[in-house]
């Protein structure tokens, strides 16, 4: 576990990004390899090191302009305007000086030529087109070397079965790493900005519960207030004008309207605290089927005590949250069982609650890896345990082999008259 710690903690976008940064950083060793070492093997020296120096340069620039890039694509830091057109122009540069020297006798092997031209031209576009946002854009950036090629070919006096080679080369190079530049930028925008809209669409079901018991408690207090309010003012004036017992029949009014107003906040109160375990399953599946992750939900046909239902209701609901938010699950289940069989877990309702997305598992509720692991108090697995404790329930969570978390909330019910 802690070989892989700082991968496995990483959120979906991060590993995304971290996976594209570190395939860029390949490119410069590839580069070097694959066309440094190639014309360093096939040209004489000291040409051929002359050579492998600058194709060394050239991959180094294009290894930085793909981590500046990839922040411009990320909304990090400015588009890298300047680096795109140095690099664009030093692999022009590094193709007219390969076709120039197999020309006037450098480089003779065709072979060795053909990979300078081509792979310093594709390398280029790939680096390049991380920049650019439009496809048509990327297009024109490769027809435009694929052109270049053959205008340089030709005024370089090349045979036109040589200059028709170095083009479809070049066209067929700049084609795959424009592809493959111009997916990966795609790519990595489009997590990101899922990512952001699942954190908002968890902001605004948080901000839309708190409109519903605003409404709530609007709806109930508003009329009362204003009530209480008139037959105050009615009481004062008449105690005023020296109507007594009338003014103390308003004010008996006023104190029921009181009364009865706190009756109804303690009731919202307590609807919005207390959940319907029932409710909370389908509210579950179609939550977590509506963020793509099949939830499936097995519940037995049992009749529970209300104040079991309100503790259940309240893990799922917070493991349910806590998947959405810090999960990368694909699965989850849900059970709800009641053992009345001798053992253990005699006369007790279980809840289990597990997905396959063990790192954002970790956090549930709240109560982050280190709550699991006893590192730290974790708010949210410690609300959980305080209301099954009040019903001398307990609740375990923890990660179980086959990469998933597994929350399991037990609470003692009688066993008679449980079933249906």
């Amino acid at each position: 576990m802690r070989l892989t710690g700082w991968w496995s903690r990483r959120s979906n976008p991060e590993k995304v990004e971290l996976y594209t940064r570190w395939s860029y950083h390949l490119f410069v060793l590839l580069e070097v390899a694959s066309i440094g070492l190639g014309v360093l093997g096939r040209t004489p020296m000291p040409l051929g090191g002359w050579l492998f120096l600058l194709v060394g340069a050239h991959a180094v620039l294009g290894g930085v302009l793909a981590s500046r890039a990839l922040d411009w694509t990320v909304g990090r830091r400015a588009r890298p305007d300047r680096l795109m057109v140095a690099h664009g122009v030093a692999s022009c540069v590094l193709a007219a000086v390969a076709l120039a020297l197999f020309r006037y006798g450098g480089p003779g092997d065709l072979e060795a030529a053909a990979t300078m031209v081509v792979g310093t031209l594709a390398f280029g576009i790939g680096g390049v087109v991380l920049g650019l946002a439009r496809t048509r854009h990327m297009l024109a950036l490769v027809l435009a070397a694929g052109a270049g090629t053959a205008v340089v070919g030709l005024g370089l006096g090349l045979r036109p079965e040589e200059v028709l080679g170095f083009t479809v080369g070049v066209l067929i190079g700049s084609v795959f790493l424009a592809a493959t530049s111009g997916f990966s930028g795609w790519l990595l925008r489009a997590v990101w900005e899922l990512d952001a809209a699942r954190e908002l669409q968890a902001r605004l079901a948080v901000a839309e519960e708190r409109l519903r018991f605003g409404r709530d408690l609007h709806d109930v207090m508003g009329r009362n207030l204003s009530v209480i309010a008139l037959k105050s003012e009615l009481a004062v004036q008449l105690a005023r004008r020296g109507k007594t017992e009338t003014a103390v029949d308003q004010m008996a009014e006023v104190q029921r309207l009181a009364q009865e107003s706190q009756r109804e906040v303690r009731d919202v109160v307590r609807g919005y605290r207390e959940a319907d375990l029932y409710t909370e399953l389908e509210g579950a599946r179609s939550v977590l089927a509506a963020a793509g992750i099949a939830c499936t939900v097995t519940a037995a046909d049992v009749e529970l005590p209300a104040r079991v239902q309100s503790a259940l209701a309240w893990v799922v609901r917070e493991g349910t949250t806590n998947v959405l938010r810090h999960g990368d699950a694909r699965r989850c289940s849900v059970s709800v069982s009641v053992s009345v069989a001798v053992g253990p877990e005699e006369g007790c309702a279980v809840l289990v609650v597990e997905n396959d997305g063990a790192d954002g598992g970790a956090d549930v509720a709240g109560g982050g890896a280190g709550a699991v692991a006893g590192e730290g108090p974790g708010t949210g697995l410690a609300g959980l345990r305080e209301r099954l404790a009040a019903l001398d329930g307990t609740l375990e969570a923890g990660r179980v082999s086959g990469g998933r978390f597994r929350v399991t909330a037990r609470v003692p019910v009688a066993a008679a008259g449980v079933v249906r």
